[in-house]
C-alpha cells in the first residue's frame, strides 16, 4: 500500500495561464479523510472545464489552491479507504467525478483522494478508457436529459452531437425513443448515423437543414458548445424546452443552465450500460501522462469523442 506523505507523479500549475503553465512534478500523495477513498489512478480524462479553470474563467465560482492538479475525471483502483466505507476495498476498479468543493487536488495525478459517495465500481468488462471518460460527460449527458423531461414523443436537437457529451447524450436519447438529429462536421455524420441520430452540418444554414429532416422545429434543444442560442430559439416548437451547459443566457429565455453534480450511484448506472452494450464511449486519443499540455490543447481545438489521459505511461 502506498505510504500517504510520500511523493507522487502528477501534472500542475501554480498560476492562471495556457497550457505552457502546466509541468510534471512530484507532489505529496494525498490523506484520506474518514468518508473518502485514495485512488490509484490509471486513467484521467480531458474535459473543457479543465483548461477553463487553468484560464481562471470559474474564478468566481471556486476557490482554487496552488499549485492545482487539473482534472475532474477518473477510473482507476482502490489504494485505501478511510475510516467508516464499508462499500470499496483496496483493489475495487472504480471511475468517478471528482470534482470538489475547491479546485486543487484533481486527477492528472498517480494518486486522488475523492468521497466515497462519489465513486462508482466498474464492471470487469468495461475498459479503462471508457470508464475514466464516462463521468462528468455521462452524467451531463444524462442530467440535461432529465431536465429536458425527454420522452418518445420529443425531437431532439443536440448541439455537437460528437463530442465528448453530445455523443453520449444521443445514445441516450435514442434509446429513451426520442427522434434525435445532431450538428456535426461532415467528417463525423457517418458515426452519428451509426447510433440512430440523423446529422446536420453545423454553421451557417443550420436552421434550414434542420427544417428538411423536421419541418415543424423541434421540441427539445441540448447545446453542447455554445454560441448557438438563436438557432435554438429559432427551431424551438412552441412550448419547447431547451438546456445549455456553456451558455447561462438561455436563462433569459425560460431554458435551463446544467451544472452536474457527482453522484457514484448514477455514474454506476451509466457504467451498467456500458457493460450492457447499451452505450459506448467513443475515445479519440490517448496521451502519456507527460503530455497533457497536448491533450488539453487537442480537446480545445475540438475531437471527436473523449481525450484521455494515461497516468500509467
Amino acid at each position: 500500500m502506498i505510504i500517504v506523505g510520500t511523493d507522487m507523479r502528477a501534472i500542475a500549475y501554480s498560476e492562471y495561464g495556457d497550457t505552457n503553465v502546466l509541468s510534471l512534478t512530484e507532489l505529496p500523495t494525498p490523506k484520506v479523510a474518514p468518508g473518502s477513498v485514495l485512488i490509484k489512478v490509471e486513467r484521467a480524462a480531458v474535459n473543457p472545464v479543465d483548461w477553463k479553470l487553468m484560464a481562471g474563467g470559474l474564478d468566481p465560482l471556486l476557490d482554487v489552491v496552488f499549485p492545482v492538479v487539473p482534472g475532474w475525471d477518473v477510473a482507476g483502483t482502490i489504494e485505501a479507504t478511510g475510516p467508516d466505507v464499508p462499500e470499496f476495498k483496496p483493489g475495487d476498479r472504480v471511475a468517478a467525478y471528482a470534482r470538489k468543493d475547491f479546485v486543487q487536488g484533481g486527477t492528472y495525478a498517480e494518486y486522488v483522494s475523492i468521497r466515497a459517495v462519489d465513486v462508482a465500481h466498474v464492471p470487469d468488462n468495461v475498459d479503462s478508457d471508457s470508464a475514466a471518460g464516462l463521468p462528468l460527460a455521462g452524467l451531463t449527458a444524462l442530467r440535461s436529459l432529465e431536465a429536458l423531461k425527454l420522452s418518445s414523443e420529443d425531437t431532439l436537437l443536440i448541439h455537437a452531437a460528437s463530442g465528448g457529451v453530445g455523443h453520449l447524450a444521443a445514445q441516450l436519447a435514442v434509446e429513451m425513443g426520442a427522434t434525435v438529429i445532431g450538428t456535426a462536421s461532415e467528417k463525423n455524420h457517418d458515426a452519428l448515423r451509426d447510433i440512430g441520430v440523423t446529422p446536420v452540418t453545423y454553421g451557417e444554414g443550420l436552421q434550414e437543414r434542420v427544417r428538411e429532416v423536421a419541418p415543424e422545429g423541434v421540441t427539445a434543444v441540448a447545446d453542447f458548445v455554445g454560441g448557438v442560442l438563436a438557432d435554438t430559439l429559432a427551431l424551438l416548437g412552441e412550448g419547447g424546452r431547451h438546456v445549455s451547459v456553456t451558455d447561462s443566457e438561455v436563462l433569459e429565455h425560460a431554458g435551463q443552465l446544467i451544472w452536474v453534480r457527482p453522484d457514484g450511484a448514477r455514474l454506476e448506472s451509466l457504467l451498467q450500460k456500458i457493460s450492457d452494450g447499451k452505450l459506448k464511449v467513443d475515445i479519440d486519443t490517448v496521451y502519456p501522462l507527460a503530455e497533457a499540455a497536448a491533450a488539453m490543447d487537442h480537446n480545445k481545438n475540438g475531437a471527436r469523442g473523449k481525450i484521455i489521459i494515461d497516468v500509467s505511461r
